[in-house]
């Protein structure tokens, strides 16, 4: 069974996490907020002005504690984590394939993407009742998945991708609820700067969820 730890995220500017003991301590204005077990936590993300003792960095490192560190607004800038565990030969094979044959990897990487986006709208439908636009954006995502199958080239995988993520994107803020709106509404996608709250929480997300992947570590919980 899969042990299930605490993501702690950091945002309270000048907060200052040390160690003491077996434990993490959060301190903001010199004051103690909080004390935690390092044995109850898997990752800490820190976002902008957050001080970290050089101790407890290696704590963390010792207790596989992944540490990340983000701007105040959510761009991704480094990251700490422990010693890795695998197996170089199977490393070694994927990346052969990759490198020979890489159109049925990203083929089938997208094609999850896509499954994915599809069982967003479906549960739109499910909990919220009948919709022609989303039922026609499911439609489009599912004809795209089935082109995918034939894909010979990662530039027409990357296309329809980009197809599918348009047409989702498209039928979006059906996904919000009319209680939340018109304050809480999304037109298009935009990043770097995304341009409203709805793109804000996207972007923020994408690059917690983009630097959990890339941690080779036992998996967790955001």
């Amino acid at each position: 069974m899969k042990k299930l730890q605490n993501t702690l995220y950091i945002t309270k500017q000048g907060a200052y996490l040390h160690k003491e003991r077996e434990t993490l301590v959060i301190e903001v204005e010199k004051e103690k907020a909080m004390q935690l077990p390092i044995h109850a936590i898997q990752a800490i993300y820190c976002f902008g002005n957050v001080m970290v003792s050089p101790f407890l960095l290696g704590f963390c490192g010792e207790n596989n504690v992944h540490l990340a560190f983000f701007t105040e607004y959510g761009r991704f800038l480094g990251r700490l984590h422990g010693t890795q565990s695998g197996n170089i030969l199977l490393r070694k094979a994927q990346y052969k394939i990759a490198e020979t044959d890489p159109v049925p990897i990203a083929r089938n990487i997208i094609a999850a993407k896509l499954n994915s986006s599809r069982a967003v709208l479906y549960r739109r439908l499910r909990n919220h009742g009948e919709n022609k636009a989303v039922e026609n954006a499911v439609e489009q995502i599912s004809y795209t998945i089935r082109r995918l199958q034939k894909t010979e080239t990662l530039e027409a995988n990357l296309g329809l991708e980009g197809e599918a993520a348009s047409v989702y994107f498209s039928v979006f803020n059906e996904l919000i609820l009319s209680a939340v709106q018109p304050d809480f509404t999304f037109d298009i996608r935009s990043r770097r700067p995304p341009l409203d709250p709805v793109n804000a929480m996207l972007s923020f997300l994408y690059s917690v969820v983009g630097n959990d992947i890339r941690v080779p570590s036992k998996p967790y919980l955001i």
